[in-house]
């Protein structure tokens, strides 16, 4: 479960909380005016969330194509999606 702190809190506490991270492995969601901006995780969480996404959109691929798909092929896709996404969230 995530702890929810506001982005003063952080500014606040910041190596409390990195510490807190490192090494209990505790996870905080970062707001500001009450809307969640970002997330506060172990390094070992994001590495797997990239991994895994990267093979589920390597098999979405590879389904589409009818056989293996090349990871560069997925990591190009993943690349471009998050360029657009970003686009979007600018305009």
């Amino acid at each position: 479960m995530s702890e929810h702190v506001s982005t003063m809190e952080v500014r606040k506490r910041l190596g409390d909380l990195l510490n807190r991270v490192h090494l209990r492995h505790d996870r905080f969601v970062i707001e500001r005016k009450g809307k969640a901006l970002a997330a506060l995780v172990p390094v070992e969480t994001l590495e797997t969330v990239e991994r895994l996404s990267r093979e589920l959109l390597a098999d979405v691929l590879a389904r589409r194509r009818g056989g293996a798909a090349a990871e560069e092929d997925a990591d190009a896709l993943a690349d471009e999606a998050k360029h657009r996404g970003r686009a979007k969230t600018r305009r």
